[in-house]
């Protein structure tokens, strides 16, 4: 499948391959940031203003699209896949060769699961999220629309991580927890109970600093 990328950083360059691992092709890159280096070399770099217009003039040559935008901004990904959605294009997931599924594990349209992540049993992963280097999900796990696990990252049993919330690298979310949406757990963080929703916690064990 020919696929766009909206998003010309980061998660872009490391995305790249694993959609043409699974036999798709990128033909463009999207990005709302003005003077932005190209991130490829071989594969255009569009502003999201002129979508519309090459997208028109490609008569349904590109079929799908991946969402490369990190964190803290799910919720940007949901409005872009949205957008994307009503032009006719399909959300792709990209799963790394290396990252380990269970079978009875739900995965959510235009997931983002990298090199080395877990995602354990009758976990469910909604749209557009992202389960980040070598992160775990563990079993029976929820994650809303647009949540981000971020490398190295723990999520033990039976945790909900709200609509756009990000865990970031390293910390750990001990069972049956919920971490509300919008919120923030910052990196290397233990969440020992509940997060309310658009928090930042930080800290062992992990504390309230201030709203998102």
């Amino acid at each position: 499948m020919k696929l766009i990328f909206w998003g010309g950083t980061g998660q872009a360059k490391v995305m790249r391959p694993v959609i043409e691992e699974q036999g798709d092709e990128l033909i463009a890159v999207f990005d709302d940031t003005k003077n932005l280096t190209p991130p490829f070399r071989d594969v255009p770099l569009y502003h999201g203003s002129e979508f519309d217009s090459w997208y028109q003039a490609q008569r349904g040559v590109a079929a799908g699209f991946c969402v490369t935008i990190g964190n803290p901004h799910g919720n940007v990904r949901l409005r872009i896949a949205e957008r994307l959605e009503s032009q006719g294009l399909a959300p792709i997931s990209a799963i790394h060769r290396s990252a380990i599924i269970a079978r009875s594990a739900q995965i959510g349209d235009g997931a983002q699961i990298h090199a080395g992540a877990i995602v354990e049993v009758h976990a469910v992963l909604g749209r557009q999220c992202i389960v980040n280097t070598k992160a775990s999900v563990d079993h029976e796990c929820v994650l809303e629309d647009g949540a981000e696990i971020g490398p190295g990252a723990t999520l033990t049993g039976l945790v909900h991580v709200g609509r756009g919330a990000w865990i970031a690298a390293g910390a750990t979310v001990l069972p049956r927890l919920r971490i509300g949406a919008d919120a923030i757990v910052g990196a290397g963080a233990v969440v020992t109970r509940d997060v309310p929703p658009s928090t930042v916690v930080v800290g062992v064990p992990a504390k309230a600093i201030r709203s998102t």
